[in-house]
């Protein structure tokens, strides 16, 4: 009977990991916590223990790329990382670092694009974009930032941080002001237990061409 509990929770797990990982495909939907329980309430699983974790879902959305958007994800991810540089090129001053989908190779239509900027005043930021007459709203995120290199949950605090959004040519783009000696601290990735990938400029201009030549 056990056995078969484990095997029907397993089941239910992999499901709203699917459904989870359709919604943030197709609807552009960043957040993994509303993407699962927004995926579990159309299941109807209300067992904690069969919502999926994010690497779960990370995994299914790669694969649901392979089956359905095989020919067109590649261009998609390609051009979402040439804005991306695009952005970062101008905002150099501020040693832009990519992150999140964009840079995992998960993003699909309609995907964020999430590059961390490090500045010694937000005003610093704010001004440049105001000078270069790039429209923005501004909000808040809050980041879970380890003070362990291995990405451990321990040594980990939750920190909120400035956030600008633009309007880019094919989706959102938000650049996250760190503190300076915010480059030595990395955050943790949002779709595992380790820390979060970040690339500046020269590794993103790298991926971009590695793609050109396969």
């Amino acid at each position: 009977m056990a056995k078969d509990n484990e095997g029907r929770h397993h089941q239910l797990r992999q499901l709203v990991a699917q459904q989870a990982a359709r919604m943030m495909a197709e609807e552009g939907i960043s957040d993994y916590a509303f993407a699962k329980k927004k995926a579990g309430r159309q299941l109807g699983v209300v067992d904690l223990n069969c919502l999926p974790t994010n690497g779960e879902i990370a995994d299914e959305i790669r694969i649901f790329h392979e089956i359905y958007h095989a020919d067109e994800q590649p261009e998609t991810l390609k051009q979402l990382r040439i804005d991306a540089l695009t952005i970062m090129q101008m905002l150099e001053r501020f040693s832009p670092h990519l992150t999140g989908t964009v840079l995992d190779g998960t993003a699909g239509l309609h995907a964020e694009t999430h590059i961390h900027l490090f500045a010694d005043s937000l005003k610093d930021v704010e001004m440049f974009l105001l000078n270069s007459q790039i429209p923005y709203e501004t909000t808040e995120k809050s980041f879970r930032v380890s003070h362990d290199k291995r990405g451990t949950k321990k040594g980990t605090d939750r920190k909120k941080v400035p956030v600008f959004t633009l309007d880019g040519p094919n989706g959102v783009i938000k650049l996250s002001v760190f503190e300076i000696d915010g480059m030595r601290l990395p955050t943790k990735s949002s779709a595992g237990d380790g820390n979060a990938g970040r690339a500046n400029t020269a590794a993103v201009k790298a991926l971009i061409q590695s793609a050109a030549v396969k």
